[in-house]
């Protein structure tokens, strides 16, 4: 995955240039980012604080560590179903 050019301090107060009634279009030229990148921002990370931010990153990284973890049990599983059957 893409590594983005801002961290979640700095979008944190890039949405708050905007809700203090900051245009988008003058948001969007000062620090070069799409509208769409600024909505999505706004949709994730909207009336969140920093510390809120770094649990949900820590939550989606336990989460993409939980899913490999599953995937791998599940590929061990099959092929041990598949070996047991193969012996009856």
């Amino acid at each position: 995955m893409k590594k983005g050019r801002f961290s979640e301090a700095q979008i944190l107060g890039i949405l708050k240039e905007l809700e203090s009634g900051v245009p988008i279009g003058d948001i969007v030229r000062k620090y070069g980012v799409g509208e769409s990148t600024v909505y999505n921002w706004r949709s994730k990370y909207g009336g969140m604080h920093e510390s809120e931010v770094k649990r949900l990153k820590q939550l989606e990284e336990e989460n993409r560590r939980l899913k490999h973890m599953y995937a791998e049990l599940s590929i061990d599983y099959r092929v041990l179903k598949d070996i047991v059957e193969k012996k009856l």
